[in-house]
């Protein structure tokens, strides 16, 4: 009787507790949608922030996180493959572990990390710096999901693949991969809208810039910080494109989650 009635307070402060976060997040989603929708028009895609759009910044934030992405996606997901096919020991596991820190740790440390290792001796902020952020952060999230999805394929296919005589690379490549790929593309996507979105790390390696350019030894065009920046300008106008960035940004973020929840129900 008492388990049971201590269940029932839990249960109902567990529901009192996600029912305040959902009033918060609606209460955030609808005032982005109604602010951010009333901001959107077509010259935001057709200028840049120097003319009042946002062109540039858009461009500048998906080129630094499909860089981040290049760098973080084989270097992870070669881990990954160590740690679940290749790796024995207690040492996996103190790897596995030290991964999941990485993966909580401050985006805003990560970009001080790279500020001191790659800003200061590249003699200011720069893009490749802000991608080297973003793939630091983008790594633990694809070795974790590589970890993750190889662990569920069945070990009935390694040893097929052995036993008609593939050699242990082979095996990985040909079948193990290939039985993950679904899950692993549901992972990258997560991980590239997980990155897409951030600001922290940024400010001190890419910054931004309100013009057009494709250089990336330069300050680099940074939608995530000029939002943080528009934010902080005294007039409506700059307010207004913080809104509409913002609201770009997190129709990005949800259609592209949207996609890796979709290829893994159609898994099912």
């Amino acid at each position: 009787m008492k388990r049971l009635m201590i269940n029932k307070i839990v249960l109902l402060l567990s529901t009192f507790a996600a029912i305040i976060g959902l009033v918060f997040l609606a209460w955030i989603l609808t005032t982005l949608f109604l602010k951010g929708i009333d901001a959107i028009n077509w010259t935001l895609f057709t200028k840049d922030l120097i003319d009042g759009g946002l062109r540039n910044l858009i461009f500048g934030q998906f080129v630094m996180a499909l860089v981040a992405t290049i760098i973080g996606v084989p270097l992870g997901m070669l881990a990954g493959i160590y740690l679940r096919e290749y790796g024995r020991g207690v040492y996996v596991n103190i790897i596995r572990d030290l991964n999941d820190i990485m993966m909580s740790a401050p985006s805003i440390v990560i970009g001080s990390f790279v500020f001191v290792v790659v800003v200061v001796p590249s003699g200011g902020i720069n893009g490749w710096a802000g991608s080297i952020a973003l793939a630091i952060m983008l790594i633990p999230i694809v070795v974790s999901t590589t970890d993750n999805m190889l662990s569920l394929v069945p070990t009935e296919l390694r040893e097929a693949g052995i036993a008609l005589g593939g050699s242990k690379h082979k095996v990985v490549l040909d079948i193990v991969l290939k039985a993950a790929k679904v899950g692993l593309m549901t992972g990258i996507l997560l991980a590239f809208a997980r990155i897409i979105g951030e600001t922290a790390p940024l400010l001190f390696t890419s910054g931004t810039n309100s013009f057009w350019t494709t250089n990336l030894n330069n300050a680099f065009p940074s939608l995530t910080v000029s939002i943080y920046d528009l934010a902080n300008f005294p007039t409506d106008k700059a307010r207004n494109l913080a809104w509409a960035a913002s609201f770009i940004l997190t129709i990005t973020v949800l259609i592209i989650n949207l996609v890796g929840r979709f290829i893994t129900r159609d898994k099912g």
